[in-house]
């Protein structure tokens, strides 16, 4: 059975090269996927008027992730956030109230497919609660067991596929 993200457009946007380099490779078996790359914020941004795209993976630190977060979901492109520096609860709830479609810890870019075909068979909210199913335990292990609960009612929305974000454009 073949992937989802078979004839894709995809952009992936990272100031660190080898995560690109390693995103490509990570989706290289795919047929007919184009991955458009940018490492710095004006190419991406450029890269977002310019075509149109299936999906996006936005690096959060060094390319002004959360502003190309914000470009992505007026254009209507799925937004993924990947980061490694800004893993924090903050950084997570700020992806899903703007509109991300995931947010992705890069220690996780192996399994970025399962991801991804997630983003694009899921609508927003399955999509959130699958995601916490999966990657719960990441999230408690990096900002604490008790992690939402200074959030319980906006969390238990999002874990329970209920939360939709107000998208303000």
């Amino acid at each position: 059975m073949g992937s989802i993200l078979s004839d894709k457009r995809i952009l992936a946007v990272d100031d660190e090269p080898d995560v690109l380099e390693t995103l490509e490779e990570e989706l290289s078996d795919i047929p007919g996927i184009v991955l458009d790359k940018a490492t710095d914020y004006e190419t991406a941004h450029q890269l977002l008027l310019s075509w149109t795209y299936d999906l996006v993976i936005l690096d959060i630190m060094g390319v002004r992730g959360f502003d190309l977060l914000k470009i992505a979901t007026i254009r209507n492109f799925p937004a993924v956030m990947l980061t490694a520096h800004a893993l924090t609860k903050d950084a997570l709830k700020r992806s899903v109230e703007m509109g991300a479609r995931a947010f992705i810890p890069k220690e996780k870019m192996k399994d970025i497919k399962e991801f991804l075909e997630d983003v694009l068979t899921l609508g927003y909210g399955p999509g959130w609660k699958r995601l916490l199913g999966k990657l719960g335990g990441v999230f408690g292990s990096k900002f604490g067991s008790d992690w939402q609960k200074s959030e319980e009612k906006f969390w238990n929305e999002v874990a329970s596929g209920q939360y939709t974000p107000t998208i303000i454009s």
